[in-house]
């Protein structure tokens, strides 16, 4: 297949060190046409820039993620951090930004930097990619606050939460999930969105879609994602897959 973007990838994972160079390399030519590296931190946000500069194809976006924002230190320090990858011509976007619930982080620091992060993207017109787990009200709440233009990343809510979303002029981020046996939610989304709405993405190394669950993710995979989304649709794969990378483009600013 062709036109498969990937809009969430974490190729700088140390899932990666291995064969890094030969697989993104073969995966360009089974037809990804685009990726953008997520950083979650100052180190992977180094990281990213290096392999965007490295391949024509590959964008990257920066940011502190929610899980890493305690380890980050004085947040006076967060603009004049991301700002030189910010100003690089291959940054697109402020991301992985948000609010993570699952684990004992401390919330009004999540909360300082997610909103702090949106202001900085907001400020050089960039788009945000949120990750939100659960923590749907309060991502909800402080997306109201600051309408940013973005995606929200690897999105797990149901239709209702997905309409909200949509109303605020975001769009929704999904991938390998739609494929597993206890997906009807997810599927009920990718069913129901707007097609102009949708991206796709892999969340790689993490988060592969079936026959491949369990194992390493990549951004080749996304085929099998279009393919179940399709099914749901009533439409083809390259459909999607064509729509998504338009999508994509437009989002961006590609």
């Amino acid at each position: 297949m062709m036109n498969i973007f990937d809009t969430h990838a974490h190729y700088d994972d140390r899932a990666f060190d291995e064969d890094r160079d030969q697989l993104i390399s073969a995966i360009h030519s089974k037809g990804v046409s685009g990726i953008i590296n997520c950083g979650c931190s100052i180190k992977s946000c180094q990281s990213s820039l290096e392999l965007s500069k490295k391949y024509p194809f590959v964008y990257f976006a920066c940011g502190i993620h929610p899980e890493d924002c305690e380890s980050f230190g004085d947040i006076s320090l967060l603009k004049q951090s991301l700002i030189p990858f910010i100003n690089d011509k291959k940054c697109v976007a402020v991301g992985e930004i948000g609010l993570d619930y699952h684990y004992d982080i401390d919330k009004p620091t999540q909360k300082l930097f997610f909103e702090e992060q949106i202001k900085l993207a907001m400020e050089y017109d960039l788009p945000v990619i949120i990750h939100d787990r659960e923590a749907h009200a309060d991502t909800l709440e402080i997306v109201r606050k600051y309408k940013p233009k973005g995606v929200m990343h690897c999105f797990s809510g149901s239709v209702e939460t997905a309409k909200e979303v949509l109303r605020l002029g975001m769009y929704i981020g999904l991938g390998g999930v739609v494929t597993f046996k206890n997906a009807r939610k997810s599927l009920e989304v990718a069913a129901s969105i707007p097609l102009d709405r949708l991206l796709l993405e892999t969340d790689c190394p993490y988060m592969a879609p079936v026959p491949f669950r369990g194992k390493r993710c990549d951004s080749s995979m996304i085929a099998f994602v279009a393919e179940k989304i399709a099914e749901e649709r009533g439409c083809t794969a390259d459909e999607i897959l064509k729509a998504t990378e338009i999508n994509a483009h437009t989002l961006f600013s590609l």
